[in-house]
């Protein structure tokens, strides 16, 4: 079976359900995902978030590099792995809340070629490129959309083959080229034993 319930429903997908609530170690202001448009549980996703006013606050209103990585970070490793752990365990994101936590362990190469700022609505294509013993590597880029397109519409056909070849409109804006972006399913004994050292 793909996917995994939660209160009786089935998730066989994470475009049918808001970010936060696979996302659940992540609060309000933390979360940097705002929609998941397509998704392959084994290969990738796309996913979109616009920065708000307290994402580039004291940043003169540009939505920092750094920033850009933990949001594609929670919107393929941490997402993407979330999701295979509960199909896994048949379980549910809120029954590994006191368990475990999705950790962001290391980053390759970044290059950034543009900028994005407070309104600028992104997407992030992200390729799975290793998975296992709970720890995902993820290469992709972020694009900055086009403004009014509707991102529901335009991924409804997207497929596997556009994704590895990043096949979209010439209206994208490429804007960052990611490398083996790192996240890791940590049990939270560990932290608590790391903090009684």
């Amino acid at each position: 079976m793909v996917g995994y319930y939660e209160n009786g429903r089935h998730i066989e997908s994470l475009c049918s359900i808001h970010p936060r609530e696979i996302l659940i170690a992540y609060g309000p202001k933390k979360l940097l995902v705002d929609q998941y448009h397509w998704h392959s549980p084994n290969k990738g996703i796309v996913a979109s978030y616009t920065p708000k006013d307290y994402d580039v606050e004291d940043h003169f209103g540009i939505f920092r590099g750094v920033d850009q990585i933990e949001s594609f970070v929670q919107a393929t490793a941490a997402s993407l792995s979330m999701f295979l752990i509960c199909q896994k365990n048949a379980c549910a994101p809120e029954d590994l809340k006191e368990k475990s936590v999705p950790s962001f362990i290391s980053v390759g190469n970044v290059n950034f070629m543009g900028a994005l700022e407070k309104g600028d609505t992104y997407v992030m294509l992200g390729k799975i490129t290793f998975y296992k013993f709970k720890q995902m590597v993820c290469d992709g880029r972020i694009y900055q959309c086009p403004p009014g397109l509707d991102l529901d519409d335009y991924f409804k056909d997207f497929n596997e083959e556009r994704l590895f070849k990043y096949d979209l409109s010439p209206d994208f804006k490429l804007i960052s080229d990611l490398y083996d972006i790192t996240g890791r399913e940590i049990e939270i004994e560990y932290f608590r034993a790391a903090k009684k050292k």
